[in-house]
């Protein structure tokens, strides 16, 4: 009688049989992210209240932020030494993440899937889309249907929009204060570049005045 096996893992969690070339690894980010997930599911330090704060979905594919106050007070400087909500959201969003419920911050991957760690080496980075509203904004396919059937928002979707909007201008303020730290520090290195140029200059013109004297007494020293 022929032995039994072991069912097949399923076809979004099986491993890749072909040989890479070169040893790949996931993105940082990708790796705190789903450490974050998988310590937080394995830890009890929220357990004597019985509130989460960060949890993997019912299904496994996706993650819930339950609480964006006290992820961005205690989760965020833990793995990304940053406070910002909103900023953790855009790097979501630069490697393909969806925001897949109007009335909770949940995100999904086809890739980020509990267990199976070894699919974060084929995420990647994706190109800039020409969209302007970023894709954690964009209703996933169930949502756009149940919205044609409704289209009164509820009072929770209404707000998850404005702390969408909020989020969004908070961004932009950090990026205008980015750009002028960055001017600020282009000024900064225009002005020692100046200085270097001016000692360079000034040490180039000592050391030919001193040539020249050296020069000249060797040539008093032979007549």
């Amino acid at each position: 009688m022929a032995a039994d096996h072991p069912p097949e893992p399923s076809t979004t969690c099986r491993r890749s049989t072909t040989a890479s070339p070169r040893t790949k690894f996931p993105a940082p980010f990708l790796s705190k992210t789903y450490d974050l997930l998988e310590e937080e599911e394995g830890g009890d330090e929220n357990s004597s209240s019985g509130r989460r704060i960060v949890s993997w979905n019912s299904e496994g594919n996706g993650f819930v932020v339950w609480s964006p106050a006290e992820f961005s007070e205690q989760m965020l400087p833990r793995y990304f030494k940053h406070n910002n909500f909103s900023s953790f959201i855009r790097q979501l969003n630069t490697y393909g993440f969806k925001k897949t419920a109007s009335k909770r911050w949940e995100f999904q991957h086809e890739k980020f899937q509990k267990g199976c760690r070894h699919l974060l080496m084929e995420m990647s980075r994706k190109k800039c889309e020409s969209s302007v509203f970023p894709t954690y904004l964009k209703p996933s396919s169930g949502e756009s249907s149940s919205n044609n059937h409704h289209h009164n928002q509820t009072p929770s979707s209404s707000s998850i929009e404005e702390e969408s909007m909020v989020l969004l201008m908070e961004e932009n303020k950090n990026l205008k204060r980015e750009k002028m730290e960055l001017e600020m520090q282009i000024d900064h290195f225009k002005s020692l570049e100046t200085k270097l140029l001016d000692c360079v200059s000034h040490y180039m013109g000592n050391d030919y005045q001193y040539q020249h004297n050296a020069d000249s007494n060797k040539t008093n020293r032979l007549r």
